[in-house]
């Protein structure tokens, strides 16, 4: 194979050059680093990671190839994809496909051969910038023009406009998922734990969340600044305290906003399967998946008290909401019990849901 010679321009001038592997093309992105060390298909598919150009920080990725059960939505959402080496020749019984071919397929510009430890360090000192993938090496006009790139209008690109049902066996709850961009697994969670799922487009009137008759509501992640989101926000302050609710990532943060807190763009993020979270009243450390580049702010959070905090960096990743029947965090909630019946914050929202049915 005849390598392609490419350089991924950062905006504060650094060059990187690699070599193109997957779709062709240039791109200009919001450069993130991710540090999981398996998980691609589901980090490439990730909503969340709408307008966004990946690093990994892991060196080898695709060594298992792909298969697409795995994948969190219907399409990748990448804007392209960075790695220090591909693995050509995947080893895995279950694996459909090689990466370069998957990202062929959707669409998603790469880049091999990049220093990537190199380049997490910038972004670790700087904080996340934006960056472009170009066949030549950009003037000094273009660089300059990289500030303006700005990911908008995110949830309406990537958030479902239509309805959904999902159902189970034996249900015993019926949720609301109000849908910003949710990730098959949310679904298939809440299925797995005996919930049928009603899926609601991001536009919809708090009356119509209410109206499903759901017993909860959750709120799910998605992509892009929360504060954009005013209308959206204000249909969320019309539902809290109707219902038992649970708040995702991005619904973690609309919450604290529809309630007078503020939230606020981290320096480089958390994104990866192993950010450590600490619940603030039983001292226990979880080791969590995250994805995000926003975070609501500890000292504006003026209704509700602060559940969990970052270990890493004292910021805020959950809240307790106890007077409106609401709690929400900034991680998968898996995190606290994966694959257990006994999980801690699904259990948390039973259990408000089962509260509010006896006192129907």
């Amino acid at each position: 194979m005849k390598k392609k010679k490419v350089y991924l321009t950062l905006q504060n001038g650094d060059v990187f050059q690699g070599y193109a592997f997957g779709a062709e093309g240039e791109i200009t992105g919001e450069l993130v680093f991710s540090t999981g060390m398996v998980g691609y298909v589901e980090t490439l598919t990730d909503p969340t990671n709408y307008g966004q150009i990946i690093a990994q920080t892991f060196p080898l990725i695709g060594n298992y190839g792909v298969m697409r059960a795995d994948a969190e939505s219907k399409k990748a959402w990448a804007s392209a994809f960075i790695v220090r080496e591909f693995c050509e020749k995947p080893s895995n019984f279950r694996s459909e496909e090689d990466l370069e071919s998957y990202l062929k397929e959707e669409g998603v510009v790469g880049v091999y051969g990049v220093d990537t430890r190199q380049l997490t360090k910038i972004l670790r000192e700087n904080g996340v910038m934006n960056a472009r993938i170009s066949k030549k090496p950009l003037t000094d006009e273009e660089v300059a023009a990289l500030s303006g790139y700005k990911i908008e209008n995110a949830i309406e690109q990537v958030a479902d406009r239509e309805k959904g049902f999902f159902a189970t066996e034996n249900a015993e709850y019926t949720v609301a998922l109000w849908n910003f961009g949710a990730k098959q697994s949310t679904i298939n969670n809440l299925l797995n734990h005996g919930c049928n799922v009603i899926s609601l487009p991001a536009t919809v009137s708090a009356e119509e969340v209410l109206a499903t008759g759901a017993h909860g509501i959750v709120l799910s992640d998605g992509p892009g600044n929360p504060a954009e989101n005013s209308s959206i926000l204000e249909e969320i302050g019309k539902v809290m305290g109707k219902k038992p609710l649970l708040g995702i990532g991005l619904g973690h943060q609309m919450v604290a906003l529809a309630l007078g807190a503020k939230t606020a763009k981290q320096k480089y993020g958390h994104r990866g399967g192993n950010q450590p979270v600490k619940c603030v009243k039983c001292g226990k450390v979880y080791i969590s998946s995250q994805n995000h580049g926003y975070e609501v702010l500890s000292e504006s959070v003026k209704q509700g008290e602060i559940s969990f905090i970052n270990v890493n960096d004292g910021s805020c990743e959950g809240i307790d909401y106890p007077d409106l029947k609401a709690f929400t965090v900034q991680f998968d909630p898996e995190s606290c019990g994966i694959g257990h019946p006994e999980n801690v914050l699904y259990n948390k929202f039973f259990g408000l849901m089962k509260k509010e049915n006896e006192n129907a």
